[in-house]
């Protein structure tokens, strides 16, 4: 048995057998895969809703967007944080007390009667969203590194799975029972994903303790949520008005200030000095990029699909929308443990240069071919194919590049950038469709300029990805260790 593999038998508390171990990895990665499952099931099954749940709580369509935001912003603030939690404390403990919170955040988003009481339980939905680094962490910790990667394509292959039953069965809960029992079911699941995580992870070995940085996670909240707001009210406030100015100004100070507040700190929620890892560092950025990417596309497709076709859009409803999008998914799903297989061998950067120059592609199809639902489901599933070929070596990176002692913080750190992305995207796109609109019966609706800009954008995004991974330091897996491609015997970082 590899040295690695020994070490994890032992930090887990089970015998160093083969056969054992690899039982108990297995239900790791089960466990983690069915956390993956709800959150992207729930979250995905949001979208295609909120022009629903605009119309019935009668609300604007910029506010509508901090149902996905809320979320994000949130979940990006409090990664880092219970990363670390579960390093000191124990990942699984860790992983027991943001279920918690996410059951809270779905029973609480069911029983909402108005967009600011449901915006408040996305808000401690977001919480919930910690599981995901805790997930890759807790696979990370079971797996000997050379086979990691191949695990991390399961959990990119399960996201596929979500997003399919939330695009197609949410879809039909939504139009079928109405929003609110979307939320109850995620509710039920919350609950017994809660009951299987309890009884069978094993309780891990907790780190050192530490002093927590709690005030470095309220400033980066502060920083973001203000930025964001800015964003969303520029349309209407003006983009250099004195009131919308108020929210970007300290808000950028905020966010600036969180670098500086946390290069002083004995105990801070991110080491500067991991962000200074090269590969580390690549792989946040193309985390933000991309996940702004992604949910820019998300949400201008739905929106576009849902639009109705007196206006130019495709008039479908959500059933429709979810099945259009629905191949998509499927194929991320056959393609997400693909990659995790070939990654080891040939590196993370073919893999997310092939995977931008894949996304670009669908973004440029989305912007010149959109005019049936057969073209759309085909761009989705170019756009969401190079999507996951970039996520896979992304999170591979993080986990190979740090130390096992600050893996799981690293990894609540790419979450978070790539939740602020996430966060970012549908704010964006709505700012661009209330930038161009034209009046349809006297309704004002996004106009078609602006969905090609929306895609546009993506364009733009998918270029920076492909040109921020022309730095990675690759690397490949010879006979279970990590070593640099082209070296023999140097290992990373």
């Amino acid at each position: 048995m590899a040295p690695e593999a020994q070490e994890t038998t032992a930090a887990i508390g089970v015998e160093p057998t083969k056969t054992r171990r690899m039982s108990y990895a297995t239900v790791v990665l089960l466990t983690s895969t069915m956390a993956v499952l709800l959150i992207n099931y729930v979250e995905t099954m949001v979208l295609p809703g909120i022009p629903d749940i605009q119309k019935e709580l009668n609300t604007s369509a910029a506010l509508a967007s901090w149902i996905t935001s809320a979320f994000l912003v949130v979940g990006a603030a409090v990664a880092p944080l219970f990363g670390k939690l579960g390093d000191v404390y124990g990942k699984k403990k860790m992983f027991l007390i943001v279920l918690g919170f996410y059951i809270v955040g779905v029973g609480l988003a069911g029983l909402s009667n108005n967009i600011y009481m449901l915006l408040v339980a996305r808000a401690i939905q977001g919480i919930g969203f910690a599981t995901l680094p805790l997930a890759i962490a807790m696979v990370t910790d079971v797996f000997p590194k050379g086979r990691v990667a191949a695990a991390q394509g399961v959990i990119s292959g399960t996201v596929a799975i979500g997003t399919t039953l939330g695009l197609v069965l949410g879809a039909y809960v939504v139009q079928g029972l109405g929003w609110h029992y979307a939320f109850y079911t995620a509710l039920i699941l919350s609950i017994l994903l809660f009951i299987v995580a309890f009884i069978v992870l094993k309780k891990d070995t907790p780190g050192c303790r530490t002093k927590m940085d709690y005030a470095g996670s309220a400033i980066l909240m502060a920083g973001i949520t203000l930025v964001l707001i800015y964003i969303t009210e520029g349309p209407t406030r003006g983009w250099l008005s004195l009131d919308n100015l108020a929210f970007l100004i300290p808000g950028v100070i905020l966010s600036v200030y969180f670098f500086v507040f946390e290069s002083k700190r004995k105990s801070p929620l991110i080491e500067m000095k991991l962000l200074k890892i090269r590969n580390v560092l690549i792989a946040n950025l193309v985390g933000i990029i991309s996940g702004a990417g992604l949910f820019l596309a998300l949400f201008g497709v739905v929106y576009y699909a849902e639009l109705p076709t007196a206006a130019g859009g495709l008039g479908l409803d959500d059933i429709s929308t979810g099945l259009a999008l629905a191949p998509a998914s499927i194929v991320m799903m056959v393609v997400g443990p693909l990659i995790g297989r070939v990654m080891p061998k040939v590196g993370p950067r073919p893999v997310i240069i092939l995977g931008s120059l894949v996304m670009m592609a669908g973004f440029a199809m989305f912007a010149f071919m959109r005019g049936s639902v057969v073209e759309i489901s085909l761009d989705a599933t170019v756009a969401f194919v190079g999507t996951v070929m970039v996520m896979i070596p992304m999170v591979n990176m993080i986990s190979t590049a740090l130390p096992c002692e600050s893996m799981t913080v690293g990894l609540g750190v790419n979450s978070m950038l790539r939740n602020l992305g996430g966060a970012i995207g549908p704010v964006l796109a709505t700012t661009i469709m209330s930038t161009f609109v034209i009046t349809v019966f006297t309704v004002t609706v996004p106009s078609a300029t602006a969905f090609s800009v929306i895609f546009g954008v993506g364009i733009v995004f998918s270029l920076a990805t492909l040109l921020i991974s022309l730095a990675i330091r690759n690397y490949v897996f010879k006979d279970g260790v990590c070593v640099e491609k082209g070296s023999r015997d140097r290992n990373l970082p």
